[in-house]
């Protein structure tokens, strides 16, 4: 479903994710570099447990737009972050559970891939 109204926000959208996982691909390979395979894939786990519900919720929140589709903006909005919580939480479960992890690159750039959402629209000013 092709909506011009969208168009803006898909794009913003997926220099997001693409910054996201860029910054996690450069700073996963410093940290291989200074401290080794288990931090490096300890760091990438958490990284990219916190950009793909976020490719998730960019999909579903950008589907809908127009003063005709105010209804389906608001519920597409409401579910995708619904699904990106319970995404995060399941894969955030499932990393603890199954996977060796060291904590503290871990969760370091799971905080770190968390805030660059904040920072991207400095970043990429239309």
């Amino acid at each position: 479903m092709k909506n011009k109204l969208t168009q803006q926000g898909r794009k913003f959208a997926l220099q997001q994710n693409i910054f996201m996982f860029v910054v996690l691909l450069i700073c996963t390979l410093f940290i291989y570099l200074f401290w080794g395979m288990l931090a490096a894939r300890s760091a990438f786990s958490g990284g990219i447990i916190a950009v793909l519900p976020n490719i998730l919720f960019a999909y579903k929140a950008f589907k809908f737009a127009g003063a005709k589709a105010t209804k389906k903006v608001v519920e597409s909005f409401f579910s995708g972050i619904k699904l990106k919580m319970a995404l995060t939480a399941l894969l955030l479960a499932f990393a603890l559970k199954f996977l060796i992890v060291l904590p503290m690159p871990f969760f370091a750039m799971f905080s770190l891939v968390l805030l660059l959402p904040a920072v991207t629209p400095f970043l990429f000013k239309n």
